[in-house]
């Protein structure tokens, strides 16, 4: 069983709930994942809370790690310039190695100058922040994270969650997220994006929901579903429908099908040995071509190799 070492680099000001999130999800993987903590140099760090902590590792952890995690800190602390303590740390990691932030920690990499001319993804608070400190990075801030091979950012907070059971799915596949996810009692995938989260009007009372809508698109994937269908599933006109779902996922009704088809095309690819056009007619996609299409702007690679991936894996 292949044992990956992942080191998580602790600053002044951490999030101390965010410096805990791979520790919690990654050390629930069976083993599969040893997951240290460092700090720049091996002392203790001050968090952004009323309590310090203690960590047992100093910045040559990040030499050893094949992947890292930059820990959030709290946005008083974010700079353009990375601290020279800091940038010495990051040079001890080797090259090649998986690099990713959670939340705010995707200002250290985007001003070590990691990100440039990457998508990348921070928390929608300080979304415009970061574009004017740093144009060359491409942010889209409504995604709950961002997989750029081999750099890695997450939005706010319980992404961090959300990109570390990524990692166990691209490195052991599904059956064990999902098994991964049940013990924390976290839901293995979320719908939408982080725009779902961002403050918005209360809808007016009484106002109707799409979720019994969401639900019945799911058992239905594979049928061509159009906008005046799922609209009138939910009785509602198409522009009142198409603006409550938005409101309600962060992203529109088109894009949130697209991705709930790769998603279950990912789990087609991994659990069964259906051909790639079997797979796209059972998730709806009209052809194996559109699957091949969708999945390599999703995740960035053809079905055969996740599936060859998900395979070496297992």
């Amino acid at each position: 069983m292949r044992r990956e070492r992942v080191v998580v680099l602790a600053l002044d000001g951490v999030y101390p709930f965010e410096l805990g999130i791979p520790s919690r999800i990654l050390g629930a993987a069976d083993g599969r994942y040893e997951v240290l903590t460092c700090s720049v140099d091996g002392g203790p760090v001050r968090t952004n809370a009323d309590f310090g902590v203690t960590v047992e590792h100093g910045p040559e952890a990040l030499a050893t790690a094949g992947t890292v995690v930059i820990a959030p800190v709290a946005p008083d602390r974010l700079t353009d310039e990375v601290p020279g303590e800091v940038l010495a740390a990051l040079a001890l990691i080797r090259p090649g190695t998986r690099i990713v932030s959670i939340c705010t920690g995707a200002f250290v990499l985007a001003a070590a100058g990691l990100l440039d001319g990457r998508r990348a993804t921070t928390h929608w608070q300080v979304a415009d922040r970061f574009r004017s400190m740093f144009p060359l990075v491409d942010l889209d801030p409504d995604v709950l994270f961002v997989d750029d091979h081999p750099f890695l950012t997450s939005a706010g907070a319980a992404s961090g969650v959300d990109i570390c059971l990524h990692l166990v799915r691209k490195d052991h596949g599904s059956l064990l997220a999902n098994s991964v996810a049940r013990r924390c009692v976290v839901p293995p995938f979320r719908d939408g994006g982080q725009a779902q989260f961002i403050e918005q009007p209360v809808p007016e009372q009484g106002a109707a929901s799409t979720a019994a809508t969401r639900a019945w698109i799911l058992e239905r994937l594979g049928e061509p579903l159009t906008l005046a269908d799922l609209a009138g599933h939910a009785r509602m006109s198409r522009r009142t429908f198409a603006r409550r779902f938005q409101g309600e996922v962060g992203l529109s009704p088109g894009r949130w099908l697209i991705q709930q088809r790769v998603a279950r095309a990912q789990h087609l690819l991994e659990s069964s040995d259906l051909t790639v056009d079997q797979i796209a007619g059972r998730v709806g996609f009209a052809t194996g071509a559109s699957l091949r299409q969708h999945l390599h702007a999703a995740i960035g690679v053809s079905p055969q190799a996740y599936r060859r991936t998900f395979q070496t894996a297992r």
